[in-house]
């Protein structure tokens, strides 16, 4: 209760001082919900993918980069990786733990769940960027997608 000052004695005055504990107790309630939930919402397959109009960057260390051909054999750096031996390679790798980011260059032609699972098994391997690299002179014909999604979409009716 407020100091009363002055004339009147019979403690009817209104209290004019706003409580701001409430508020505060409130405030904090929230700081402590969002420090708790804001690391959870980073989940899945984090990939910055370049749009195929940027220009080229040069790098004069050079990208480690992993490489997938059509024949679904790959090659980190230069040198000849197996499936099975991909993540014990990027584990070990000194430039892959120190700079935590691998450039991904694959085929156009593989199929989606292939990328996927190298780009899965560089996160687990300790890599927290997994980048795609595009060729910039391949330009995509979007006509022809618009064709071929058209027969698909036809051919499964």
């Amino acid at each position: 209760m407020g100091m009363q000052l002055g004339g009147n004695s019979r403690g009817d005055d209104l209290n004019s001082e706003i409580n701001v504990t409430p508020f505060v107790d409130v405030m904090l309630v929230l700081l402590v919900i969002f420090m708790i939930t804001a690391p959870m919402l980073n989940t899945g397959v984090d990939i910055t993918l370049p749009q195929i109009a940027a220009q080229n960057i040069e790098d004069p260390q050079g990208k480690l980069i992993l490489s997938i051909d059509a024949k679904r054999q790959m090659s980190l750096g230069k040198s000849q990786v197996k499936w099975a031996e991909l993540k014990e390679k990027l584990s070990t790798n000194r430039r892959v733990q120190t700079e935590k980011e691998l450039y991904i260059e694959a085929d156009q032609n593989l199929p989606y769940g292939v990328v996927v699972t190298a780009m899965a098994t560089a996160k687990s391997a300790g890599v927290e960027r997994v980048m795609m690299l595009t060729d910039p002179s391949d330009q995509i014909d979007l006509g022809k997608l618009d064709e071929a999604s058209a027969t698909a979409g036809n051919a499964a009716e």
